[in-house]
């Protein structure tokens, strides 16, 4: 289906926003990791992310790796895992069904709410 504008297309937009997406799980993975058998690198993760935004990840990392080179160990790790993350763990077929069954519930629901808004349906149970 054609989509028209000047912009990207929306699964080129998808696929950046599933980029910073797997950044941030990788973070979360890392971080966890980290908290049970390296505290102080932990620490130095968390304060990093006190003062660094995960909106755009390979920002994110390309800041981590500039701060010094115990961080610039931490930023590999995430690159690490957020490809590992995206070729070996997500489920693309399940985000495909999950996406269409939320598509097609989020459509139902606001086709009923707009009927009853609309008709004289709601009159009639509340005997008005």
């Amino acid at each position: 289906m054609y989509v028209p504008g000047p912009f990207a297309s929306p699964e080129k937009q998808a696929s950046k926003n599933l980029h910073n997406f797997f950044n941030y799980i990788a973070v979360k993975i890392v971080s966890a990791q980290l908290e049970s058998y390296n505290p102080e690198a932990y620490k130095d993760l968390r304060e990093f992310l006190d003062t660094h935004s995960l909106n755009d990840g390979d920002e994110f990392c390309a800041s981590l790796m500039r701060q010094s080179s115990r961080h610039k160990s931490l930023a590999l790790r995430i690159l690490e895992v957020r490809s590992a993350y995206c070729k070996h763990d997500f489920e693309w077929d399940n985000l495909k069904r999950l996406t269409c069954k939320m598509v097609d519930d989020s459509n139902t629901k606001l086709m009923r709410e707009y009927v009853l808004e609309t008709s004289d349906v709601k009159e009639k149970e509340t005997g008005k």
